[in-house]
């Protein structure tokens, strides 16, 4: 198939098109690089993608909604994976128009992709986990109530499952929203806190701990992530007969239109993931204990039962060999380069 991966430059993005191409389709990738964090680990992304054939790369902002459109139209997609946007939820606290243009703006112009594309089957589409916001009922279901985000990230992110059940409704585009639960693992994010762990205790320097320990996060490893995107490719949504329990799911609709989590269904305390990377890197962390940040959830649980029954899909990788697996990654790839 001819498959789209918006952010192929990022964490998610790049390791899905590597499994895509690995599986023998065609794969366009775009990015635009941003500085968010540091360029050069993305363009290690994307030049290790271009060594494999059938991968193209265009550097487009999802904003050029003319540069786009033209590009996705000569590509013809029969699939869009978008993973492309403005991640980061303290980040949305400093640089909120970062995210208006990226996550709402970008995503608007790549639905009207999808809405052009005559091959289209499927537009697969990253959410998150921050939409659940200040909900207190574990494990987090994707047919609750999501209308009380606490960070403007979160929000922009439950503003794409809305646009997406638009254009789901009005033009019969097939739309898949994936809540992603605190993706970690070799080739990941410099901004996130397993990193930073990392990095900080190799180079001897403290660590923050936020909450003073307290928070709980569903950890998901990059690996079982992609294995769900692969499978639901085909799973294409289809229209739910109206009913009094459709009508009040979010997480389905008469429309073709669907969201699941992608989690691992069992959190971690974050002082079990700090003892993780001590045992992993073979040294003691100096520890700031910190207030909670303002927009952080302080826990984090999947419900995965509707993936589970979906696609036959449950998460392989236990925590520490996760841990494990990013501690070798590191020092093997990142230290050396300096990332």
């Amino acid at each position: 198939m001819r498959i789209l991966v918006t952010g192929a430059a990022g964490f998610i993005g790049y390791q899905t098109a590597r499994r895509l191409l690995a599986a023998g389709h065609t794969v366009a990738g775009l990015d635009n690089l941003n500085d968010y964090y540091s360029p050069a680990i993305k363009m290690a992304r994307r030049d290790a993608l271009l060594e494999q054939s059938g991968f193209s790369f265009e550097a487009i902002d999802l904003c050029d909604r003319t540069a786009l459109a033209a590009w996705v139209g000569e590509f013809a997609p029969e699939i869009i994976v978008h993973l492309a946007a403005q991640a980061g939820v303290q980040y949305s606290l400093v640089n909120p128009h970062a995210y208006a243009t990226s996550n709402v703006v970008g995503f608007l112009n790549i639905l009207e992709c999808a809405r052009a594309a005559p091959d289209l089957k499927h537009l697969i589409y990253a959410s998150s986990s921050s939409v659940y916001g200040a909900n207190k009922t574990f494990p987090f279901s994707a047919s609750d109530n999501v209308d009380h985000p606490v960070s403007l990230y979160a929000a922009t992110k439950k503003s794409n499952e809305l646009m997406a059940h638009t254009y789901a409704h009005l033009y019969g585009v097939p739309t898949t929203g994936l809540r992603f639960f605190t993706v970690y693992g070799p080739w990941g994010r410099p901004d996130m806190a397993y990193w930073k762990f990392t990095k900080a205790i190799l180079e001897g320097e403290p660590i923050k701990v936020f909450n003073h320990g307290k928070h709980g996060r569903d950890l998901t490893y990059i690996d079982d992530v992609v294995v769900a995107i692969e499978r639901l490719l085909t799973h294409i949504p289809q229209p739910q007969t109206a009913g009094p329990e459709t009508a009040q799911d979010p997480s389905t609709s008469d429309a073709p239109y669907r969201i699941f989590n992608i989690g691992n269904n069992e959190p971690v305390a974050l002082m079990d993931l700090i003892a993780l990377i001590e045992r992993a890197t073979g040294r003691t962390a100096e520890k700031q204990m910190l207030p909670m940040q303002p927009g952080d959830l302080e826990n984090t649980f999947a419900d995965i039962a509707p993936l589970q029954e979906a696609i036959n899909f449950r998460p392989s990788t236990a925590i520490g060999d996760g841990i494990d697996a990013f501690v070798a990654w590191y020092r093997d790839v990142a230290e050396p380069r300096g990332w």
